[in-house]
């Protein structure tokens, strides 16, 4: 079996799920530390760094035998849960296919990018320096990232998320927004006493897929397309015979260069404040929870370019192109590290049945490694 396969199949078998997104789950600390194990035998320097209790980002570097421009591959090991699969880690190959919680979302990047590393490390680095970092907690706020740049930076990085290897020079950026309705609570059968905090998101959310279905409609960026929202989670209400006094709506809002976290909020301020002018008794506020900004690289930038040329020599047919989803490119990027994305192609991120191309997990690596020789 391929050395990446092997890898990946290891991975995979490794419960990594975020306990920021499922509480109580393992977590990143047993993978971070079979990774450490593994970089470690495969001749590279490796440095854990504290992230949040039990979770370390783990960092392998080779140096090159003379000086030269640094190259850094990143991606997070971190996965969503794994509700309804029936043998999430147990991975298994069919029909070119692994199947497993995170095969593709992105332990088949990881393994391909340490893979590369090995391959590297055996032939020697002739000159500059390759990092390698395996970071946590992208699925959910992205701390791992944000501690790898306070300590660490290069000249140029690839993201390996899943991109059916191509390579992306941008992707979106997201906001979640969070809004309350209030009401007045009071007995079901006295409606001249209560108002329905539930029925006033209502009128919220038709405002909102009209919001929606108009930015759709705008001119797409060339790169990252229009942007979106939807709505995530809602809840209120106490018990059947009482008037709701709350309802609250969380809704995640996908956004494009020009567009920032605030400028949802005003948004969506803005059909609060117009609902309020039609209904003196209709009372609602709006909260930014968190976001993060859209990425796009400068078009003149070399690197797409050098890993377009690698790519090609590795049998791999690719091109540009950006993606819908956000990534840790642009925690890199806003540290000043231009950034791709490039991974191996497969489908059900996030779903009950997912997988990876075994081929283009090899195909990624060996991408990777020819990179590595024409960037350093």
């Amino acid at each position: 079996m391929d050395a990446s396969v092997s890898l990946l199949r290891d991975l995979v078998a490794i419960d990594s799920v975020n306990p920021s997104l499922v509480p109580g789950a393992a977590g990143e600390r047993q993978i971070a530390a079979a990774i450490a194990e593994h970089m470690r035998r495969i001749g590279l320097e490796v440095v854990s760094q504290a992230v949040v209790a039990d979770r370390p980002n783990v960092i392998g570097v080779l140096e090159g035998r003379a000086a030269g421009k640094s190259l850094m591959f990143c991606g997070h090991v971190d996965t969503v849960g794994v509700e309804n699969m029936e043998r999430p880690f147990d991975p298994e190959i069919r029909d070119g296919r692994l199947y497993g919680r995170g095969a593709q979302d992105m332990k088949g990047g990881i393994a391909a990018m340490i893979d590369a590393a090995r391959q590297i490390a055996e032939r020697g680095l002739s000159q500059g320096r390759l990092i390698v970092a395996a970071v946590v907690d992208e699925e959910y706020a992205s701390l791992g990232a944000d501690a790898l740049t306070a300590e660490w930076t290069a000249d140029g990085a690839v993201v390996t998320e899943p991109t059916d290897l191509l390579i992306a020079v941008g992707h979106k950026g997201f906001a979640w927004l969070e809004i309350d309705t209030h009401g007045r609570a009071a007995h079901g059968s006295r409606p001249a006493e209560g108002r329905d905090a539930i029925m006033r998101m209502g009128r919220v959310l038709q405002r909102l897929e009209a919001l929606d279905r108009e930015l759709q409609a705008r001119p797409p960026h060339a790169v990252l397309g229009t942007g979106s929202l939807h709505a995530s989670i809602i809840n209120g209400g106490r018990e059947l015979s009482s008037y709701p006094d709350r309802c609250r709506l969380q809704l995640e809002r996908r956004t494009t260069l020009g567009e920032s976290g605030e400028s949802a909020r005003d948004e969506v301020k803005a059909i609060l404040d117009a609902l309020a002018r039609e209904d003196p008794e209709f009372h609602a506020t709006v909260a930014l929870n968190f976001a993060r900004p859209p990425y796009e690289l400068a078009s003149d930038h070399p690197l797409p370019h050098r890993l377009l040329a690698a790519a090609a020599a590795a049998g791999c047919v690719s091109r540009t192109t950006g993606m819908t989803f956000w990534t840790d490119a642009a925690v890199l990027a806003g540290a000043g590290v231009p950034s791709v994305l490039f991974g191996p192609g497969g489908a059900g991120l996030h779903s009950r049945e997912e997988y990876v191309n075994v081929a283009d997990v090899i195909a990624c690596r060996d991408a990777l490694a020819r990179l590595v020789e024409e960037w350093c």
